[in-house]
């Protein structure tokens, strides 16, 4: 799918997207443990907003083993993803789900796609031929090609050592606005 084709995407569309390195800073070789570190790249929520004029269904799909690691507690995981909600909706955009690993070795870990399964099993109305997947890492591609969606987006944001014409990479923006903005 070319970045052109993005104009067709409608309510009968979902979008996974994974968090740290899209919708926030990453912490290099570290975890986001606290709401205070949690901080928004420039333009995503205003991204959401616009996302969730275009998608029927948002879900967030990401990798949290700092807890299995005894880093963050889930407390304060789950604090994190209540007040990104609140920030989010506030600013007129939405995530309809939020899916997270905290294991090392699961099948919910991505590349794995226990994450996407049980949003199909949450959500049945989920067309995968009309599902993108936006992320970070390869992993996060891998997992959008094991899931059978339509078309992954990498953001290198934190990865800018990985070529762009990966075989799992459909198209590449510089960051999340720059992908609503497309639409």
């Amino acid at each position: 799918m070319k970045s052109s084709n993005l104009k067709n995407i409608n309510r009968s569309w979902t979008l996974f997207i994974d968090r740290d390195g899209v919708v926030n800073d990453e912490k290099h070789d570290d975890y986001i443990h606290h709401w205070e570190e949690f901080k928004f790249y420039p333009g995503a929520k205003e991204a959401f907003r616009i996302f969730g004029q275009k998608f029927g269904i948002i879900v967030m799909v990401t990798n949290q083993r700092g807890v299995a690691k005894g880093l963050t507690k889930i407390e304060d995981l789950h604090l994190i993803h209540k007040n990104m909600q609140e920030e989010i909706n506030n600013a007129g955009g939405r995530i309809d789900r939020i899916y997270f690993c905290t294991e090392m070795e699961s099948e919910n870990r991505k590349p794995n796609v226990g994450m996407g399964l049980q949003a199909l099993k949450d959500f049945p109305q989920i067309d995968l031929s009309k599902s993108i997947m936006i992320g970070n890492t390869l992993s996060d591609m891998k997992f959008g090609r094991n899931l059978g969606v339509a078309m992954n987006v990498f953001l290198p944001t934190t990865r800018k050592d990985i070529p762009y014409d990966h075989e799992d990479i459909d198209l590449v923006f510089i960051d999340l606005i720059s992908v609503a903005k497309a639409l």
